[in-house]
């Protein structure tokens, strides 16, 4: 409760700062844990650090949201890439990316991220009310910035890496019950039945946010919001985004209009496509190198 009061004159007190012209951006740093799944069990320490050193662009690159008082657009910093740093592109950015632009308006509750995927442009929208933040009583300062602690549950993203442990999962079930299927009609549904379920009962992650009220608009980093204020900190399972500086009111004004590009899909959909479409490359890839097994 004292909490909620202290929230309450916190917010009322910054609302002038919203202006009727008001936009500001927040700049902020990610780092992402590196998974490579069964491909790590099969590599040396020093495989491991040098990889790591390859994806070290895309485990924690820096991120600008650009906002106002309703809308908002979250995309990563352009920058050059070092040289020789393009070894590794296609697969780093695949298996640690969180995807590209996320648009968002908290009047219309629309969330948009327009990503690209096997050469084809998507429009991905997100439900933003399936976030059910749980306030904790706690607080901590971020900068200048007095923030809050908020809890709340949600499905587990993909990543390339776990559609490729859920392909393998799926091909040993497969492997296993060949003998038992009565025909390759039988076979087919069973494959599309399993990977139905592994879209569905997604795994669930706590994810962890520290907003602050003295800048009282509802927005935060890739496609979290929903909050009495900004959220400065967000931590999932894999991945810390922490804001490491705020400008209110820059020069020079950035347009936050929504995407128009792309194939409109839900997430689900979305994730559906790429375990699917990953399936399709492991299959393709297991059957290539048992041909060069056989040559040989």
């Amino acid at each position: 409760m004292k909490n909620i009061l202290i929230i309450f004159l916190i917010s009322f007190s910054s609302i002038s700062l919203i202006g009727q012209e008001f936009q500001a951006q927040a700049f902020y740093k990610t780092q992402t844990a590196m998974d490579l799944g069964s491909w790590g069990d099969r590599m040396s320490a020093e495989q491991k650090k040098a990889m790591k050193e390859r994806m070290k662009p895309f485990l924690e690159p820096v991120y600008i949201l650009t906002f106002d008082k309703t809308k908002s657009i979250y995309k990563q910093e352009e920058t050059l890439d070092a040289p020789g740093s393009g070894g590794g592109r296609g697969w780093g950015r695949m298996m640690a990316a969180s995807g590209g632009p996320v648009y968002k308006d908290v009047v219309s509750k629309k969330s948009l991220q327009s990503t690209e995927f096997m050469g084809k442009k998507f429009l991905i929208s997100n439900d933003q009310d399936n976030i059910k933040w749980v306030m904790q009583n706690e607080s901590k300062m971020i900068g200048s910035y007095l923030c809050f602690k908020a809890t709340a549950q949600v499905k587990k993203p993909k990543t390339m890496t776990s559609a490729w442990r859920n392909a393998e999962k799926d091909s040993k079930k497969s492997n296993e019950n060949n003998n038992n299927l009565e025909n390759d009609n039988n076979q087919t549904n069973t494959k599309a039945e399993k990977l139905e379920e592994v879209v569905v009962n997604a795994e669930i992650e706590t994810i962890t946010a520290w907003y602050s009220p003295q800048i009282p608009v509802s927005h935060g980093p890739a496609e979290y919001g929903g909050l009495p204020g900004l959220i400065l900190e967000l931590t999932n399972d894999r991945t810390v985004m922490l804001c490491t500086k705020v400008v209110m009111n820059p020069e020079k004004r950035i347009d936050i209009s929504e995407p128009t590009k792309g194939e409109f899909v839900t997430k689900g959909e979305f994730e559906n496509i790429v375990e699917v479409k990953v399936k399709e490359m492991r299959d393709m890839w297991r059957g290539q190198r048992g041909k060069s097994s056989r040559r040989n």
